[in-house]
């Protein structure tokens, strides 16, 4: 059966649902978008393990069924918001490091051999090797 809202109503931002999927997952979880465009929802679990959450992404025509369990406050509010965007920026900026060393070390130029072998000779040896050599001891 195929959930595609026409007025998105029943995915209000905050309201909590319970759900089964066409594929037999059960969960519950709070609406915190609704892309009627992708048709793609985005709901928040909680866990029992401490503040820690789930973020489900789930395209709404494997929705078998739901539930409507209540409505909440938006949960992106910035006063209750569950994110550290702090720690999100870092995150971020730290990735954006990574992928920057790590297309540094791509040679123009060169085979596929001879890249898989550099490749795995960085993964063994500490120095980092300049443009024009690699030094083997």
């Amino acid at each position: 059966m195929s959930m595609t809202m026409e007025n998105g109503d029943e995915f209000a931002v905050g309201c909590f649902l319970s759900i089964r999927t066409t594929l037999g997952d059960e969960f519950e979880g709070q609406v915190m978008t609704f892309d009627r465009e992708t048709n793609y929802l985005v709901l928040q679990e909680s866990s029992k393990h401490g503040p820690r959450r789930n973020i489900r992404l789930l395209k709404a025509d494997y929705i078998k069924d739901f539930t409507f369990l209540g409505q909440g406050q938006d949960p992106l509010h910035s006063h209750d918001c569950s994110l550290d965007l702090n720690a999100l920026q870092s995150r971020e900026e730290l990735a954006i490091r990574q992928a920057e060393a790590d297309a540094e070390r791509i040679g123009v130029g060169v085979t596929t051999e001879a890249q898989n072998i550099f490749d795995a000779l960085s993964k063994t040896h500490q120095d980092t090797p300049n443009a024009r050599s690699v030094r083997a001891s």
